[in-house]
Formats: structure tokens, C-alpha cells, sequence
């Protein structure tokens, strides 16, 4: 692709995922649209990805992102019930697919079933946990979902893998595949562990913001190259190190940690939103070359994919999350695991980035690579249409119990107290150093005020809903502090525009007001 035409693609995407934020359309499905009706345009070129850097430019960073903002405490209490779907399933389901689509589409062949299972396998990391947050399921769902996207990911690609080398010849059969299968994840872990020390004492030991982040925007590649490189999961790697540099991120400055999360949504909005367009851009081209499996059949074997794809998923769950508890150490421990939490995580199954990165790296040289595309493509379209769109209902209709908020912050605040109580024994010793002595009292006045103003506004979001208006004290709080700020950021611009400060001193004055803002406002944000 050229530049110009790469620029486009990036700044077409970026513009019709926003506009979907205004919409209740979801934002993968407007881009597939989007892409499909750019295909048809006059002059719009074609777009062909070359396979063998669509795994190691695509995957990493996404992958790198959902696993540094994931809880390690959480994954590892819940580590049986996650293991179960981003492995177990994973493999179950590649079996299924893979069985049906062999024994319906004629002239496929095994392997290649099989890579196709392995291609819609892996259910997307992004959009079910997004809805699990926003509705307030349980944690320990919400947990199990997010945990299970980042090991179906490693499992899912490198079963493809193992596939891909039997349908071209270059396995030793199926039982020296599932051999490279548990080595690669062997080799992935222990190269993850391997660097995730020295990355994050390298990390400790930058000061500067910018470097660190420039660091952090390579870490995702390095681990994946360096597990590639001995024939290990790049996967697998990328989600070690980054559950440990996510799990110590405390270590590093506050401005780096502003900055990386910063950037990485950006990095994560492109990408997600470049790749749901491409298959609208290559949904022409692919379905031209279907060659005899064009029409109806298409459609017949894109449903049944589907159908299968469904139904592996309950299949799976529900066994998985009752015969455990034969054990009755497993009940007590998972006394809330119930059918309604099954079947909310049996119908979040929408596949999405990870299939069709997968899906976009399918070597040009395996047979019916038209046919693995569309039935991907289609895949990835039916559950997000079907699933996605129906799944905020099914969890309303269920009413599960929401998450105990009160609980919640109720522990925020008594953290906070520890914490400031803490710090004013720790101001209380540095007053009475000689060293410290000339500190003026107003200034020392002013440290102790804001150790208590950050105990008690967490103490504060405990009182009750405002009668009037509906918001809480810290909601309340929050829209008369930000139209404050809003007032005196007015009121710099009209001092810089009276020309009685210039433009560096605004941008000075403006740099505090918006940390101030960040800092107040970084729940509603997140």
C-alpha cells in the first residue's frame, strides 16, 4: 500500500469509528459497512495485507494493552474457570468447527478444517468485557471473560499454526503437532519470564516520560519477536510480561503512567478500527474468489460455521462450570457460580480483531484461502450482530446480582484513610527535620489540607443521592468544580488575548488546570 492511500485508510477508519460513538450501532459493524461501500467506489485501490506481518504488527500491541490493564491477583484467584475456556474451549471448539466444516464443504481438507477452527476460536477480547463493566455484572464474571481473552488468544494462534505447518506439509502429523503445540507455549512462558524483570528494572530505572514511552511501545514487539525467534507463542510472552509490568506499573512516575495510557488507546482505537474496515474492503475480493463455492453454498456453509461456533460455546461452559463441583472443595469456593452466569458467558462469545488478524495471515499458498476468509469474516459479523447486540438485554433480563458499589467504596475510602494517615505521619517527621525547619507554616498548613481533602472526598461519595437532581454528593461535587475550572480557563484566554500574559504563561496556567481536571475527574474517564 502506498503512503497516501495508507493515511486514508487510517483516517477513514478513525472518523466512521467516532461518528459510531453517536450511534447505537456498534462501531465494528458501521466499519465493516463502511469499508464494503468504500470497495465499490471508483478509484478506491484494492487492499492486500501481506500475511506474513499481519500476526507480529497487529496482535502484540492489542494483545500487550487488554493484558497490562488486566488484575493478576484476580486472573490467578479465578485461574481454573479462565484455564477451562481460554484453553479447554479454545481447543474444543477448533475440533468442532473444524470437524463440521471438513465433513460439509467438499475438497477441504482436514488441516485446513482445522485452521479455520482454530481462526474463529478465540472470542474477542474487547467487546463483551465492555459490556460486562458498563452493566455492572459480578466481578468474578467480568474477571473470567477478561481473563479468557488473553489466553484463547495464545492458544488459538498457536494451534493455527500447528495446522497451517500440517496443511503444508511441514508437521510431522498430528501427534508431532500437539508436541509443537505444548512446546511453543512452554517456550512463549518462559521467554516472557525471562524478560519481564529486565524490562521492568529497565523501566524503573528511565526517568524520562517520553523514553519510557517509547520503550513501552516496543516491549510488545520484542517479547513476541524473541518467543518467534525460538519457536515459541509470541502470544503467550507478550501476556507475561505484560501482566507483570501491569501488576508493578506503580513503580514507574505518574506522567509516564498518564502518557502510556494515553497512548495506548490511541494505538488500540487504529487498530481495531483499521481491521474492521479491511474486511469490508476485501469482502469483494474474497467473495469473487470463492470460485465454486460461490452462492448459496457460501451462505449454507457460512451458517452452519456459525451455528456451530454458537452452540460449541454452551456446549463447553456449562459442563465446565457444573462438573467441577463434584468436588466439593470447588462448590464452597464457587458457591455463586449458577446457570445465569453460564449463560451469560456461553452467549459472549463474539469473535472479533484476533480472528481476523489471524484470518488476514493465511499464507497465499494454502488451499481455499478465499473460503477461510469468508467464513471468518462472516463469523466474526454473525456473533457480533446476533450476540453482541442481544447480550446488554439477555443480562438485564436475568438480573444478575450488580456489583456491591457501596462495598467498593466504602474500601476506597478506608484505603484512603490508611493511606493519608500514613503520609501525615510521614510530614509529621519531615517537619521536625532541621533540614525542613524553614518550611513556612502556611505551606505546611496547605500539605495537611490536602491530605484531607483526599480522605474525605472518598468518605463523601457514601452520602446520598441528591433528591433534586438525582446525583450523588461526589457527582455534584465534581460539576460545580469542573464549571469552576472552566471559568477560570476562560478567564487565562482573556487575559492572553488582553495581552496581559503571553502565550507561554498560558499554556503554563492551562497545564495545571487540566492536571487538576485529569485528577479529579480519572473515574469518569477510565
Amino acid at each position: 500500500m502506498e503512503g497516501l492511500t495508507l493515511v486514508a485508510l487510517v483516517a477513514g477508519s478513525a472518523t466512521v469509528a467516532a461518528l459510531a460513538a453517536r450511534t447505537r450501532i456498534p462501531a465494528p459493524l458501521l466499519l465493516v459497512a463502511a469499508g464494503l461501500a468504500a470497495a465499490y467506489v471508483p478509484g478506491v485501490p484494492t487492499f492486500v495485507l501481506d500475511p506474513h506481518i499481519v500476526l507480529p504488527l497487529v496482535l502484540p500491541p492489542l494483545i500487550y494493552t487488554a493484558a497490562a490493564e488486566s488484575s493478576y491477583l484476580d486472573l490467578r484467584t479465578n485461574i481454573r474457570s479462565i484455564a477451562l475456556l481460554s484453553v479447554g474451549y479454545v481447543l474444543f471448539a477448533t475440533l468442532a468447527v473444524g470437524y463440521v466444516a471438513y465433513r460439509l464443504v467438499p475438497g477441504l481438507s482436514l488441516p485446513v478444517a482445522l485452521m479455520l477452527g482454530a481462526m474463529v476460536a478465540p472470542r474477542d477480547a474487547v467487546a463483551a468485557t465492555a459490556i460486562a463493566r458498563r452493566l455492572g455484572l459480578p466481578n468474578r464474571i467480568t474477571t473470567i471473560l477478561q481473563g479468557e481473552s488473553l489466553g484463547n488468544e495464545a492458544t488459538a494462534i498457536t494451534a493455527y499454526k500447528v495446522a497451517v505447518m500440517t496443511a503444508v506439509g511441514a508437521s510431522t502429523g498430528w501427534t508431532g503437532g500437539l508436541v509443537q503445540f505444548l512446546l511453543a507455549s512452554v517456550a512463549g512462558v518462559g521467554v516472557g519470564l525471562l524478560l519481564m524483570v529486565p524490562i521492568q528494572h529497565l523501566r524503573k530505572r528511565l526517568k524520562a516520560p517520553l523514553l519510557l514511552n517509547t520503550l513501552s511501545l516496543l516491549i510488545p514487539f520484542v517479547a513476541y519477536a524473541a518467543a518467534e525467534r525460538v519457536h515459541g507463542s509470541g502470544v503467550l510472552a507478550v501476556v507475561v510480561v505484560a501482566l507483570y509490568i501491569g501488576h508493578r506499573n506503580w513503580e514507574v512516575g505518574f506522567a509516564t503512567r498518564l502518557q502510556e495510557a494515553a497512548v495506548w488507546k490511541v494505538v488500540s482505537f487504529i487498530l481495531e478500527s483499521v481491521i474492521f474496515a479491511l474486511i469490508g474492503l476485501q469482502l469483494p475480493v474474497v467473495v469473487e474468489g470463492l470460485g465454486d463455492y460461490a452462492g448459496s453454498d457460501a451462505a449454507w456453509y457460512a451458517g452452519a460455521v456459525l451455528l456451530t461456533v454458537v452452540l460449541s460455546r454452551f456446549l463447553w461452559v456449562f459442563p465446565a462450570t457444573y462438573l467441577p463441583k463434584l468436588s466439593e472443595r470447588i462448590r464452597k469456593r464457587e458457591a455463586d457460580a449458577d446457570w445465569k452466569g453460564a449463560l451469560v458467558v456461553s452467549w459472549a462469545g463474539m469473535r472479533g480483531v484476533v480472528s481476523l488478524a489471524i484470518a488476514f495471515s493465511v499464507p497465499i499458498s494454502v488451499p481455499h484461502r478465499n473460503l477461510l476468509l469468508f467464513l471468518t469474516f462472516t463469523t466474526v459479523i454473525g456473533t457480533l450482530v446476533v450476540q453482541g447486540m442481544t447480550l446488554p438485554a439477555l443480562i438485564r433480563v436475568l438480573k444478575l446480582p450488580p456489583r456491591d458499589l457501596r462495598a467498593e467504596t466504602l474500601a476506597e475510602a478506608q484505603a484512603q484513610s490508611e493511606a493519608s494517615h500514613a503520609a501525615e505521619e510521614r510530614l509529621r517527621g519531615l517537619l521536625e527535620d532541621s533540614a525542613n525547619s524553614t518550611l513556612p507554616l502556611p505551606l505546611a498548613d496547605r500539605l495537611r489540607t490536602v491530605l484531607e481533602q483526599r480522605r474525605n472526598g472518598v468518605w463523601e461519595r457514601l452520602g446520598e443521592v441528591s433528591e433534586k437532581t438525582g446525583e450523588s454528593v461526589d457527582a455534584i461535587y465534581r460539576r460545580l468544580a469542573r464549571e469552576m475550572i472552566a471559568t477560570e480557563r476562560k478567564t487565562f484566554v482573556g487575559l492572553r488575548d488582553q495581552r496581559r500574559i503571553d502565550d507561554e504563561m498560558l499554556r503554563t496556567l492551562l497545564r495545571r488546570l487540566d492536571q487538576e481536571e485529569a485528577a479529579a475527574y480519572r473515574e469518569e474517564s477510565a
